[in-house]
C-alpha cells in the first residue's frame, strides 16, 4: 500500500495538505489541511503523524472545470498558486510498503515540481512513522536556518 504526504514551507510556515487519491498515482489536496508554525516542533510532529494517519482518501475525478482552487491558497491568505509558489519549499513523504522516502522537489523550467536527485532520502526498511516525522522535521528546521542567512 502506498501513502504520499506533501508538505511544504512558505515564510516560516509548514503547510501539509491531506492527499485525496484520484486514480492509479494521482493525487490532489483536500481538507484536513495542517497549518503550523515551523518552530512549533510539537504541531509539526502532530500535523504529520496525523496526515500520515489519514493516508490517501479516494476522491473523485474531476473535469478540468470542476477543479477548485489549490486548498492551500485559503490559509495562506492567498489567491493564486504562482503567488504562494514564491519562496516555497516543498517535499513529499512517500510510504511505499513499509519503506518510507523523502524526496525534495525542485521547480522544473516546465513549471512542474519534480523530486531533485540532490534531495531525496530513503528509509531503512525497519523505519517508523515517527522515525520520518522526526527526519522530515529536521529537514525543515535546517531549511529555515539556511533561509535566515
Amino acid at each position: 500500500m502506498r501513502c504520499e504526504v506533501e508538505v511544504y514551507l512558505r515564510k516560516g510556515i509548514v503547510y501539509v495538505p491531506t492527499m485525496g487519491k484520484m486514480d492509479e498515482g494521482f493525487y490532489r489536496g483536500v481538507e484536513a489541511a495542517a497549518v503550523v508554525p515551523v518552530s512549533n516542533t510539537d504541531e509539526v510532529r502532530q500535523a504529520l503523524h496525523a496526515t500520515i494517519a489519514r493516508g490517501n482518501p479516494i476522491v473523485p475525478i474531476l473535469r478540468r472545470s470542476e477543479i477548485p482552487p489549490p486548498v492551500l491558497l485559503k490559509y495562506a491568505g492567498i489567491g493564486r498558486w504562482s503567488a504562494f509558489e514564491r519562496g516555497l519549499l516543498f517535499w513529499e513523504i512517500i510510504e511505499d510498503d513499509g519503506t518510507f522516502r523523502i524526496a525534495g522537489q525542485r521547480k522544473q523550467p516546465d513549471g512542474m515540481w519534480r523530486d531533485d536527485p540532490e534531495q531525496i532520502i530513503t528509509l531503512p526498511p525497519s523505519a517508523t512513522a515517527d522515525d520520518v516525522v522526526e527526519r522530515m522535521i529536521a529537514i525543515l528546521q535546517a531549511a529555515v536556518r539556511l533561509e535566515r542567512r
